[in-house]
């Protein structure tokens, strides 16, 4: 691996300074808050570790946590299936291919909020298309009372809002695989699935790992699609932590159990990413 010398430490000093600025000193500034008793009209007042004991014993924050480790699971990885076979599919075109990518980009040009409210009405227990469809085939659907209905509702919210970021990166890994791979598989006698297996998915794990580390973060922090149909009902069973942090800091005053929740999600996103983010930087940055 190349090392950094003291010229290039000097061209990256602006850039460090930056980063510092922005996001290093907020962080400390957070996590100073996190060991501190806080709320309006208070001036903060140390008190160590307790707001992580508080937060750590609190049943409603293991049941955030696992909702939020559930959601990022599923979301993150059905949304890599499907933006793969999108992106192999969109390549095969011959005709059409921009007018497909411009509706798959869709959900992303749309307002958050706006979307979250348009699925909300779509799955309405008693009006809703979706829920009428599905009481047609003799399925209850009604997120309002059941709580796995509700998390159900808030992947596929999450999956179609975030899914043209994922397809966008994974079709452009895949339209970078050299042409010449898959004509020497054809001329070996290797089928379709064959050179997808053996060239294409391959090839695009980088930009897969690239595509499932930010999605990990992304989803992580998930709020609105939560608070804008749930608000984490019936009583906090669907709560993430995102709406946790919300209702500690801003419902209770709590800012110190926020800051402290804030930190713990932050060790949580890591502890879930750090496979991919080794593999990340041993690829890019070892000689093997």
């Amino acid at each position: 691996m190349r090392r950094l010398n003291l010229f290039h430490l000097v061209l990256l000093t602006p850039a460090q300074t930056l980063v510092t600025l922005m996001l290093a000193a907020p962080a400390f500034y957070v996590f100073w808050l996190s060991l501190t008793t806080s709320s309006y009209g208070l001036n903060p007042q140390f008190v160590g570790l307790d707001n992580y004991i508080n937060v750590l014993s609190d049943k409603h924050f293991w049941t955030a946590s696992w909702n939020t480790f559930l959601i990022v699971n599923v979301v993150v990885y059905i949304e890599l299936v499907l933006a793969f076979g999108m992106a192999v599919l969109v390549a095969s075109l011959k005709k059409g291919r921009m007018l497909i990518f411009a509706l798959i980009l869709v959900p992303y040009a749309i307002s958050e909020v706006v979307g979250v409210l348009a699925w909300r009405f779509l799955a309405d227990p008693n009006i809703g298309l979706v829920t009428q469809a599905f009481a047609a085939f003799g399925i209850t659907f009604n997120w309002t009372r059941n709580v796995a209905d509700a998390l159900t509702l808030i992947c596929t919210i999450s999956i179609w809002q975030h899914l043209p970021f994922t397809f966008v990166i994974i079709y452009a890994a895949v339209i970078s695989v050299p042409r010449d791979l898959y004509e020497a598989a054809r001329v070996d006698g290797a089928n379709g699935w064959q050179q997808t297996w053996n060239i294409t998915i391959p090839l695009i794990v980088p930009a897969a790992t690239l595509a499932i580390v930010f999605r990990y973060i992304f989803a992580f922090r998930m709020f609105s699609e939560v608070w804008l149909v749930t608000k984490g009902g019936p009583v906090r069973l669907t709560e993430v932590l995102g709406t946790y942090l919300y209702r500690t800091g801003f419902t209770f005053a709590d800012f110190g159990g926020a800051a402290a929740t804030g930190w713990l999600m932050v060790l949580g996103a890591l502890l879930l990413s750090v496979f991919y983010l080794r593999s990340m930087y041993r690829k890019s940055f070892s000689d093997e």
